[in-house]
C-alpha cells in the first residue's frame, strides 16, 4: 500500500474499532453513575495537603510547553535529519528514539519511587533539552545525533509518566480526573499547532534557528516545573521551620 492507503487503514480503524469501544465505555460511565466515594485512605496522596490553585496554571504551562517540543521535533523528525546533514545517520537516528522511551520508564518503574514527581518532571524537561541542545550542536555528527535520539527518547518516556503522577502529587485524589483532563487538552492543543509552527520556523528562521526556538520552549518548560519545585522547598523550610 502506499502511505494514503495506510493513514486510510488507521482512520478506518479508529472508527470501526476505537470509535464503539469509547461510547461503550461511555455509556457504562452514564448508566452507573459516579463511583462511590468510600474507599481506603491513601497515606501518601490523603495525608499530602493540596497545592494551591495558583500552581496548577503553571503545571498546566510546562506540560503543553513540552507537548509541543515533542511534537514539533518528532512530526518532522525524518525531513529534519535531512535538513541538518544527517545523511544515512537519518535513517538510524529514529530507530533509537523508541527504545530511549521504554529505557526510561523501566528505569522509573525501578528507581523512581524514590523520588518526588516534581523532581522527575524536571528531569524530564531537562533531557529534553539537552537532547535539542545535542542536535542543535552536534548535528550532523554521529555522536551528537545519537545523543539527541537517546536524551530526546528518554525525556519523552518520562513526560508520559509524569503527566499523570505529578497532579496526583501536587494535588491528591479529589478532582484528579478533570486535572488530568485539563492537561490531556493543553498538550494535544500544543501538539497540533506544534508542526505548522516549527515549520514556519524552519522556513522564516533557519533550521538551527527552529531548533533553537524549540530549546526555548524546553527551556521554559523547565523553569515551569522549577518553580513548583521552589515552592515545595519554600513549604518544607516553613513546616520545619513551624513550632510544634
Amino acid at each position: 500500500m502506499d502511505w494514503r492507503e495506510v493513514y486510510g487503514v488507521f482512520a478506518l480503524m479508529n472508527l470501526a474499532l476505537c470509535l464503539p469501544v469509547h461510547l461503550w465505555v461511555a455509556s457504562l460511565s452514564r448508566r452507573r453513575g459516579a463511583p462511590p466515594s468510600s474507599r481506603s485512605p491513601d497515606p501518601v496522596t490523603d495525608a499530602r495537603p493540596a497545592a494551591p490553585i495558583a500552581i496548577f496554571p503553571v503545571m498546566l504551562a510546562g506540560f503543553a510547553l513540552e507537548g509541543f517540543v515533542l511534537s514539533a521535533i518528532l512530526v518532522h523528525m525524518v525531513p529534519l535529519m535531512g535538513a541538518v546533514g544527517a545523511g544515512s545517520l537519518g535513517m538510524l537516528v529514529p530507530t533509537l528514539f523508541g527504545p530511549s522511551q521504554v529505557a526510561s520508564r523501566l528505569l522509573n518503574l525501578i528507581f523512581g519511587g524514590r523520588l518526588s514527581q516534581t523532581l522527575l518532571a524536571l528531569i524530564s524537561a531537562g533531557l529534553l533539552t539537552f537532547g535539542a541542545l545535542a542536535l542543535l550542536a552536534g548535528a550532523p555528527s554521529a555522536p551528537g545525533l545519537v545523543a539527541f535520539a537517546i536524551l530526546f527518547g528518554l525525556g519523552s518516556g518520562l513526560a508520559s509518566i509524569v503527566g499523570g503522577t505529578l497532579p496526583l502529587e501536587l494535588f491528591g485524589r479529589a478532582g484528579y480526573g478533570a486535572r488530568l483532563g485539563w492537561i490531556t487538552a493543553a498538550r494535544q492543543v500544543s501538539a497540533a499547532l506544534a508542526p505548522f509552527l516549527f515549520a514556519v520556523m524552519m522556513a522564516r528562521l533557519s533550521i538551527k534557528g527552529a531548533i533553537a526556538g524549540t530549546i526555548a520552549t524546553a527551556v521554559a518548560s523547565l523553569l515551569c516545573f522549577g518553580s513548583i519545585a521552589f515552592w515545595q522547598l519554600r513549604q518544607k523550610a516553613a513546616a520545619a521551620a513551624a513550632p510544634a
